[in-house]
């Protein structure tokens, strides 16, 4: 039996608010069509929506709480983070005060990203663990900036271990600074994205901010510092140990990574798998594991993430 197409009309119309929400080419609401796997056919201020009932009800919802939004154009990035918080309304979501970024709207979008900003706030040491595109290492990076402007650190200490990923570090060209940067380049964007280029330039050479392979990170104490540890997966356990030992006087550290996406060579144990194993039960440490609802991506992402997580179940 073939299901009934959907109409939304948007009313009272607006033309301006109708165009504001469709975009241009009408590329947002191939942005919906994508997040609830609808088509979605547009006559004047009529919307023709073809799917399955509960998906087609669902992308309703969106286009009318998006048309009430529309009285300035909306971009894609403001679609597709609205259609994160759509699909996880009616969770309660009580987020931590603002972070002082400048991103003045910087907030958690899903439960287990407001429970992860939480977790950071009250702990140490907190562990950020999930897949891409779900937020770890940006309000991360983002608690740190807020813990160094409300001076409760000296310092931020950004780390990850320069793991090759199918390439040779070996062939990169130039001395080892120059090797291991593209692999701290999205720390890099975290930061220029939450402080500006400028400020971060400043607070580079005030070695207020640094950024550093964690092999470095050996024989050191850390006092005083917002710590982050990237891509954890890819450390041993010998020297996740190392990188928890670090952790001096006033510090506090997150460490953050995706299990499904370990780059050692094979047989190699993850310390963050091991991590989590043993440090399970010790009080004043935090685990978030976040999941393929908690993408802030585009709405292609999320389902890519859910696919395989389905195909490994």
């Amino acid at each position: 039996m073939k299901v009934k197409p959907l109409t939304v009309s948007f009313a009272p119309l607006d033309n301006e608010r109708l165009a504001n929400l469709c975009g241009p080419l009408d590329e947002n609401l191939r942005q919906i069509e994508l997040a609830f796997d609808v088509g979605l056919a547009r006559r004047g201020e009529h919307c023709r929506i073809e799917g399955p009932p509960a998906q087609a009800r669902l992308a309703a919802q969106a286009l009318r709480h998006f048309y009430a939004l529309a009285t300035a154009p909306l971009s894609i990035d403001d679609i597709q983070l609205g259609l994160v918080e759509l699909r996880n309304q009616g969770h309660g979501l009580a987020a931590p005060a603002g972070l002082l970024t400048r991103k003045g709207d910087l907030h958690g979008r899903t439960p287990h990203q407001v429970e992860y900003l939480k977790n950071i706030l009250a702990h140490d040491i907190t562990f950020g663990i999930g897949p891409a595109g779900t937020g770890k290492t940006y309000l991360a990076v983002a608690c740190a900036v807020d813990a160094l402007e409300r001076e409760q650190v000296a310092r931020i200490v950004l780390t990850r271990p320069a793991v090759e990923a199918g390439e040779r570090l070996g062939f990169l060209p130039g001395d080892l600074t120059q090797k291991v940067d593209p692999y701290l380049r999205p720390l890099y964007d975290a930061l220029y994205d939450l402080m500006g280029f400028d400020k971060v330039a400043r607070l580079f050479e005030k070695q207020a901010i640094e950024v550093a392979p964690l092999a470095y990170m050996r024989g050191r104490t850390l006092n005083h510092a917002f710590i982050i540890l990237d891509e954890a997966q890819n450390t041993t356990p010998e020297q996740m140990k190392m990188f928890l030992t670090r952790i001096g006087i006033g510090a506090k550290a997150v460490i953050t990574g995706d299990v499904t996406q370990v780059d050692l060579p094979k047989g190699q144990p993850s310390g963050l798998v091991e991590a989590r194993r043993i440090l399970a039960g010790v009080r004043g440490l935090a685990f978030t594991e976040f999941d393929a609802s908690d993408v802030v991506r585009h709405p292609l992402v999320a389902r890519i993430v859910a696919a395989y997580e389905q195909d490994k179940a």
